[in-house]
């Protein structure tokens, strides 16, 4: 799969050497923008004030699934009901919200893991398949958490894991 990363940092930085160890191909954009025409699917791990900043620097965006990693530390526009929704309003496409309750520092250590990490997200239906593989690819087990409505759940639901501290987590249905 070719994959273009939108953000060079922790996470898309991150996230695009384990997506290369697994096989794909990765371009990752950095604050000059570039070109998306050729990816397959498109991550966004921008802080959440640069969304509509970051997307105007990055063409061929219209119509890919995307996947969004980016929480509200530097606040959000309230027009939208979560920043993925905003995301969605720019691209066209099928959208994601991922990636944003996993520790981006613990990434060189899912591999030492006794059992693969969890990855909760939401998303359109026709965005599921794309992001549950990018999941896997990661190193992590998808957590569906429902469709694009639940995205700011999931953006509002990492104050609970900052009390953590940097770690893992799984969840799993009982036998």
């Amino acid at each position: 799969m070719n994959i273009t990363t939108i953000g060079r940092g922790n996470i898309g930085g991150g996230l695009a050497a384990r997506w290369r160890k697994a096989g794909h191909e990765v371009q990752e954009l950095g604050r000059d923008g570039g070109d998306a025409s050729n990816a397959d699917a498109v991550l966004v791990a921008v802080p959440s004030g640069s969304i509509a900043d970051a997307h105007g620097k990055v063409s061929g965006l219209q119509g890919k699934v995307v996947v969004a990693a980016t929480n509200a530390f530097g606040g959000r526009n309230e027009q939208f009901p979560s920043l993925a929704h905003e995301v969605k309003s720019i691209t066209g496409g099928p959208v994601a919200k991922a990636f944003n309750l996993n520790f981006a520092v613990l990434y060189d250590k899912i591999d030492e893991q006794p059992e693969r990490p969890g990855q909760l997200y939401a998303a359109d239906d026709d965005a599921r398949e794309v992001t549950e593989q990018l999941i896997r690819d990661a190193g992590f087990d998808p957590v569906p958490a429902g469709g694009l409505d639940n995205a700011r759940v999931l953006e509002d639901f990492l104050a609970a894991f900052i009390g953590f501290g940097q770690s893992f987590y799984r969840f799993w249905r009982p036998a």
